[in-house]
């Protein structure tokens, strides 16, 4: 395999005061549209229209990107869980649904209590 040396970029590559150009523009965008898909919890809260310089570009794009990693991680954590079983639920339901339907058939069953003949008196 071949190396192919790259030289380190001059130290007034990055100056986060300097207005950012149109390629850190379009990135913004992308990552914009990209964090409108997340559920609101991992959207970041830096107004996008007013980054302007390098510098407010760098923390938004680390912001969403961390974001996305953790709306991720989040998800892949949720897939490997494991599932809670609900038979033992159903058949607590279906328990009490059959408790239910005996109480009601023996009200239908059984026969009232005739009343005694002795009438009470009144005081």
């Amino acid at each position: 395999m071949v190396l192919i040396h790259v030289p380190k970029p001059p130290k007034n590559a990055y100056d986060p005061n300097r207005p950012m150009g149109s390629l850190l523009k379009s990135q913004i965008d992308h990552l914009r549209e990209a964090e409108s898909k997340l559920p609101l919890r991992y959207r970041s809260e830096l107004y996008v229209k007013a980054v302007r310089t390098e510098g407010e570009a760098a923390e938004y794009i680390r912001e969403v990107t961390e974001a996305i990693h953790e709306a991720h991680g989040d998800a892949q954590r949720r897939r490997r869980a494991p599932k809670r079983k609900r038979v033992i639920e159903i058949a607590v339901a279906d328990e009490r649904a059959e408790r239910e339907q005996d109480r009601a058939r023996k009200r239908r069953t059984t026969k009232p209590k005739k009343s005694s003949s002795v009438k009470r008196r009144k005081k």
